[in-house]
């Protein structure tokens, strides 16, 4: 096929974009492909239409490749690609919205609240400890944890380095002390539950993508009771947000409170391509391996 692999962008995420699109451009021309790499930028609509291709491998990450904007370009220009579709998209991205599709399904996600961020610097949203991040954007952007120890001060320090400065608003959910773990789905199918635990501090942007600061436990050591809630979770999760191809559900679980203790924080429908990500090394705990899992999320494609 001709596979056109679209990465890069202006997100915040724009150099994991980069590594996930090399990595699945090279497997493409492994499997026999004809690949076209494109670096998007404005052009991009003139790049995707001089490409011709019979099928867009959507490596972007953040906004404009996981909102829902790239995806009703690609529904006007009449191209088939990777991942989910515009709605689809446009809600899981927002955390927000995602709660109220999940929530009255029975899915257990932390009840939170939007917040400006100039009011931080008064007092506290909540009590501490707390998360507060932005609504829109993934792969842990602009997480901070504030805490009584914390250095941000109390109330938050205006100086602070923190995402109050580069976000108007930002989403305050109260802190779920606990395990980080993290369900990849393929297809219809669940893959496994991989358990993240960071060197040190929590699994932000630069523990989820550098390579030595986190350690991945596959398949993750649980009760059978939490490892089959967060299996059905993140299924449950990508069949309601209407997910296609494959997606990643992040949670935590407090083990002193058992199955009530195991909250979904929130679904990725563009998960990372790269050596260090998760739905790959799931795929390879199933036997499949980098080259079959990209020619799936192909075929997928073609045939929806």
């Amino acid at each position: 096929m001709k596979v056109a692999v679209l990465m890069g962008g202006w997100s915040a995420e724009r150099e994991v974009s980069l590594t996930s699109g090399r990595g699945i451009a090279a497997a493409c021309r492994s499997l026999g492909h004809d690949v076209t790499e494109i670096d998007m930028d404005r052009n991009v609509a003139a790049a995707l239409t001089a490409a011709a291709p019979d099928v867009v491998f959507n490596a972007l990450h953040g906004t404009p490749g996981e909102d829902g904007s790239i995806q009703g370009l690609m529904d006007i220009l009449g191209l088939k690609y990777t991942h989910s579709g515009v709605t689809t998209s446009a809600i899981a991205i927002d955390k927000e919205l995602t709660k109220r599709i999940l929530a009255p399904h029975g899915i257990r996600l932390p009840v939170g609240r939007m917040v400006a961020s100039e009011s931080l610097f008064a007092g506290d949203p909540l009590p501490r400890p707390y998360v507060l991040k932005p609504v829109n954007e993934g792969s842990s952007v602009g997480v901070a944890i504030v805490t009584d120890a914390s250095n941000y001060g109390n109330p938050i320090a205006r100086a602070a380095v923190g995402p109050w400065q580069a976000f108007a608003e930002l989403l305050a959910e109260p802190f779920i002390a606990g395990k980080e773990l993290t369900v990849a789905v393929l297809g219809d199918e669940a893959l496994a539950v991989t358990e993240l635990q960071p060197v040190q501090g929590f699994y932000d942007y630069e523990a989820k993508y550098t390579d030595g600061l986190t350690r991945h436990i596959c398949p993750a050591e649980l009760p059978a009771a939490i490892e089959a809630a967060c299996l059905r979770m993140a299924l449950d999760a990508h069949r309601l947000l209407g997910c296609r191809g494959t997606s990643r559900s992040d949670f935590r679980w407090d083990p002193a409170l058992g199955l009530d203790g195991l909250y979904l924080l929130e679904v990725n429908t563009q998960p990372g391509m790269t050596p260090l990500s998760l739905v790959p090394e799931q795929a390879r705990y199933r036997g499949i391996s980098y080259e079959a899992l990209v020619q799936r999320l192909l075929d997928m494609a073609v045939a929806a």
